[in-house]
């Protein structure tokens, strides 16, 4: 009985000794994987840390901005504001047209009004601005081809280089000679405007019988323009000034066809005469 149970009892010693080592082995396992992730978390937890404290920065960075904007477009504000009175308190001319002018500047963009910094310029804009709705409401303003806006304080109208003219060529096409009608009958309209057409060029050297140079093709481009203006048109030729900027104010850089394309144009500035206008207002409000 004896020789029987001490083999049992080394036997159960045995399986039991069996089974601990499988949960031993197994607990070390998890232990360790445990510790894996408890490593992998810490990590990314640092990492999200590292992050958000990036976010915080760069937040901060924005707040900063956004106060400072606000300080500067406080002050733009402020300087607008003088305009503003400025126009009001201007003594030569009447209540109603200082109060229209006031009005019209309180709509333009204060980006735009900051380029004033006289009352000549603040007149002027107001003046632009006018003439600018008015070209856009018009049929003169259309497609990729002509492009309006105002610049500093006048009226640029910005005409592509294949609305007008063949390639190489200060012949005005007979295509444009509809645009060029509109334009001059809204000229007409405007007596107290001054234009200057300017002719630009890509920087693609030309030579033929007719053109010398770029110089030479953008000032015939913009005298050829000023002539219909003034010949067939019947535009004051004292109000007209044509003058060539060659290759020299690109758009964008001359490196493809297309930039080319762009460079090529026509540019009609439209300057504010403060002078023509204040007498043309004199003769009105003597008329009324």
């Amino acid at each position: 009985m004896k020789k029987l149970i001490i083999p049992f009892v080394a036997f159960s010693l045995l399986a039991t000794s069996c089974v601990s080592k499988k949960k031993f082995v197994a607990l070390e396992n998890q232990y360790k994987d445990t510790k894996g992730n408890l490593q992998k978390t810490t990590l990314e937890k640092e990492e999200l840390e590292s992050k958000f404290a990036k976010i915080e920065t760069r937040v901060a960075s924005y707040y900063e901005k956004i106060n400072s904007l606000k300080v500067d477009n406080d002050k733009l504000q402020d300087e607008n504001d003088v305009k503003l009175d400025m126009v009001g308190k201007t003594a030569v001319i009447s209540n109603k047209t200082r109060k229209s002018m006031r009005e019209t500047l309180s709509k333009v963009d204060p980006a735009i009004l900051a380029n004033a910094k006289s009352l000549k310029d603040s007149l002027n804009l107001a003046i632009s601005y006018n003439l600018k709705n008015k070209m856009n409401s018009s049929d003169l303003s259309g497609g990729d081809d002509i492009n309006i806006d105002i610049e500093q304080t006048v009226v640029m109208i910005s005409i592509s280089d294949k609305l007008l003219f063949n390639t190489a060529s200060f012949r005005v096409k007979s295509g444009a000679y509809s645009f060029l009608e509109r334009m001059a009958n809204l000229l007409k309209a405007e007596p107290s405007m001054d234009v200057m057409i300017e002719g630009h060029t890509d920087s693609q050297s030309i030579s033929n019988d007719d053109v010398q140079d770029n110089w030479d093709l953008s000032v015939k481009r913009a005298t050829a323009i000023v002539r219909i203006l003034e010949g067939k048109y019947k535009v004051d030729g004292s109000r007209l000034i044509a003058s060539g900027r060659g290759s020299t104010m690109p758009l964008v850089p001359n490196t493809s066809n297309e930039n080319r394309a762009k460079n090529r144009r026509t540019k009609i500035v439209i300057l504010p005469n403060l002078d023509k206008f204040f007498a043309l207002i004199a003769d009105e409000e003597v008329k009324n």
